[in-house]
């Protein structure tokens, strides 16, 4: 299968990362960590925002009740729709910063942290809920990357980067057991980054250094490879009204002749079909 991937937004990103498709409001939105900005992206319209944050930020997911929540550098925060700031969890660690995150069935947030030298053992997975509770899943983590979960919500696939594998979970009433490998990437295909899980259950991984995304069937069998044109791919996300256009977020950071894609939000339309984002519950 061939696949013509497309520029949805011509930018230059320094880290582009967690493409989520907003239904709601049908955009999608994106983020560039390093760069502290929140993208928003409509694709009927073509209209795009771009908002400067005061800090780094991990990932920015909707809310069911309106807003933003933001995954940032000191802690987790919500996004009001009249546009007021507040800390849902605040807990600034000198050194560490907020990376990929996810909403779980249930409307609870998974936020994941990682060291800025990307010490083995210095990030975390988290659970937050909208009522502030908050639980650590993992603490031994080094880069926290894409998590995801199956059509029925069984099963939490999730990337600690540097490992090169994407890990299964069992998953029932927002408790995870049972952690084995469900893949793991050869050398030179790059590093596992973000994740999307579509409506037949394969888990679609963007390659860090990998210039792809990889397609593998829930029993773990690789069945597509879509190669593309700049090497630091971050994340990919399934969107638009039928959610079958996948959105891919790429990076410049390191580059030291990027291609013009770099930094820009791609788009792969008709690739598949994907499964509706619930929006966090708070």
């Amino acid at each position: 299968m061939t696949y013509a991937c497309d520029v949805a937004v011509r930018a230059e990103a320094t880290l582009g990362e967690g493409p989520t498709w907003d239904a709601g409001a049908q955009r999608l939105l994106w983020i560039d960590i390093l760069g502290a900005r929140l993208h928003t992206y409509e694709p009927g319209s073509g209209r795009r925002t771009i908002r400067t944050l005061d800090q780094h930020i991990g990932a920015v997911k909707p809310r069911s009740g309106g807003g933003l929540v933001l995954n940032l550098r000191d802690g987790v925060a919500l996004l009001d729709p009249d546009d007021t700031f507040r800390w849902l969890h605040h807990e600034p660690v000198p050194g560490r910063r907020a990376n990929d995150a996810a909403v779980a069935p249930d409307g609870s947030l998974w936020a994941g942290t990682m060291r800025y030298d990307e010490a083995p053992g210095g990030g975390t997975l988290s659970r937050l809920t909208g009522a502030g509770s908050v639980e650590t899943v993992l603490d031994d983590v080094a880069v926290s990357n894409g998590t995801g979960w199956s059509p029925d919500g069984r099963l939490m696939y999730y990337i600690d980067s540097p490992t090169r594998r994407i890990d299964v979970f069992d998953h029932e009433n927002g408790r995870v057991t049972n952690r084995r490998p469900f893949i793991s990437t050869e050398d030179g295909a790059g590093f596992p980054d973000g994740l999307t899980v579509d409506a037949d259950g394969c888990v679609w991984v963007a390659l860090w250094d990998g210039a792809a995304i990889r397609r593998y069937t829930p029993t773990g069998t690789l069945d597509r490879v879509i190669p593309l044109p700049t090497p630091r791919v971050t994340a990919c996300t399934f969107g638009g009204p039928d959610l079958t256009d996948l959105y891919i977020t790429t990076a410049r950071i390191g580059l030291n002749t990027p291609h013009p894609t770099a930094g820009s939000l791609l788009v792969l339309p008709a690739a598949g079909k994907g499964l509706p984002h619930p929006s966090f519950a708070g």
